[in-house]
């Protein structure tokens, strides 16, 4: 029986475990790329370890690419590969800009190289707008980046869209807003704020210290956002898409829906910490115009902000009951 083989680098992270999911689903081969050794523990992976295939390499060496695509000659190629802690960027600037933009230039080229039929998928994302002209924004929206991660990620989305035009790759970008899970890591407001409110419910701590309280993102679930990624490469013609939910929403309204899932009055448990409010380098207005993903693509998020923000909460309540659980038996 006949198989498309894809090839995620990236895989390890959020996007990319869950992109392995819904391909495996689909009936796909499923090849990733990761910097560590293959035999090093993937938690988000552990599940479907045995139903993919793992390959070690440097994105920001083209040579090393072109052996990986040599060897998996796969049909669909989804760039995932970016440090994805924004505020991190700040501190080290250089080592977002080789991974974020010459990595997705070394791709590309390696594509080029080894077979121009491949279809490409490139991560951009909302932070390209920045400080934006216009609300909502859309695919014509002018980039206007602020943080060192929305610079590296115009210019692969530029780098993306040139590739296209000069070498008539089916390349695609999809410029994704904040996309959340339980797999995101404990940097992020959203898991953290879940977790807290799942702490403090479980009597592990009893409040949170977080920054910005008024300020405003337009969260989706990743899982929504991966088969968006999956949906663009199956058309007929390339492009950028926006993947979006529409709608923004404030630290506060997230801290306060985590903590009435566990029956509790957010504001008795939260406190600002100054040191953590961004300042000028804090992005307002960036909230997604998704209309051209839904009639293009078909594409509707399944998950609202309540059901996203509860399958968080959730998730970090059943872990703490299980890493409880485990200390009791030791």
């Amino acid at each position: 029986m006949y198989r498309r083989r894809a090839l995620i680098v990236g895989i390890a992270g959020q996007d990319g475990s869950l992109l392995a999911e819904l391909l495996l689903d689909e009936g796909y081969e499923v090849f990733g790329v990761v910097r560590q050794p293959v035999s090093t523990r993937f938690d988000n992976l552990e599940e479907i370890r045995d139903r993919i295939e793992l390959v070690q390499a440097d994105v920001l060496h083209e040579l090393s690419l072109v052996d990986v695509l040599t060897a998996s000659r796969p049909h669909e190629v989804y760039n995932l590969a970016s440090p994805s802690f924004v505020p991190m960027s700040w501190r080290q600037p250089v080592l977002t800009a080789e991974f974020a933009a010459v990595g997705c230039t070394a791709l590309l080229e390696a594509i080029r190289r080894v077979d121009d039929e491949i279809r490409f998928y490139q991560a951009s994302s909302s932070e390209i707008f920045g400080e934006p002209r216009e609300v909502p924004q859309n695919e014509e929206t002018p980039l206007a980046p602020v943080t060192p991660y929305g610079v590296a990620k115009a210019y692969a989305h530029f780098i993306t869209r040139s590739y296209r035009k000069r070498y008539d790759l089916f390349a695609c970008s999809g410029i994704l807003y904040n996309h959340e899970s339980p797999r995101r890591p404990l940097d992020f407001v959203t898991r953290k704020i879940a977790r807290a409110a799942a702490a403090v419910s479980l009597g592990l701590q009893s409040e949170v210290m977080l920054g910005d309280l008024d300020a405003r993102r337009d969260w989706g679930y990743a899982g929504d956002y991966v088969r968006a990624m999956w949906l663009m490469l199956q058309g007929g013609t390339p492009g950028d898409y926006v993947i979006a939910t529409g709608v923004a929403h404030s630290v506060r309204e997230l801290a306060e829906c985590a903590f009435a899932r566990v029956g509790l009055d957010w504001e008795e448990h939260v406190r600002v910490d100054e040191s953590l409010v961004r300042g000028k380098a804090e992005l307002h207005d960036l909230v997604g115009d998704a209309a051209k993903a839904r009639e293009e693509l078909g594409w509707i998020p399944g998950v609202d902000f309540e059901g996203l923000v509860h399958m968080l909460v959730d998730a970090d309540l059943e872990r703490l009951k299980s890493e409880l659980e485990l200390a009791e038996t030791l």
